[in-house]
């Protein structure tokens, strides 16, 4: 089975520049996904299960906490790897993260090689 990663935010550029530097797996058969709010994006985990999220938390329709919170309660798709990605950097916001279920928590800006590296890492590519 194909690996999937989910790329989840509301602006456009976010989403490019998150597609452009994971363009590299594809090479290796992971699909790249796209969502534009929480509402896709939940629809899109519980269809097509994708193996992480990159899940930004200032989102329409449905914040990234709620999306995790939705996922993590779901016994079907429940073990999505959820890093939550966002400007919000206060220890309030990890610690709402870890609530929620997220399994990790990155801020904008991002490092794009520590993205890659995760990537590799949660879906056990060398």
């Amino acid at each position: 089975m194909d690996k999937r990663i989910l790329i989840v935010d509301d602006e456009a550029h976010i989403r490019l520049l998150m597609e452009q530097t994971l363009e590299e797996l594809e090479d290796e058969g992971v699909a790249l996904l796209t969502a534009a709010n929480g509402e896709e994006a939940l629809a899109i985990i519980q269809t097509e299960s994708p193996h992480l999220v990159f899940l930004d938390v200032m989102m329409p329709k449905m914040n990234g906490f709620e999306v995790c919170q939705a996922v993590k309660a779901d016994d079907e798709i429940k073990n999505t790897y959820i890093i939550m990605l966002t400007a919000k950097g206060q220890e309030f916001d990890f610690q709402k993260g870890r609530e929620v279920g997220a399994d990790l928590y990155m801020t904008k800006p991002f490092n794009p090689d520590e993205i890659v590296e995760r990537s590799l890492d949660v879906l056990q590519l060398d």
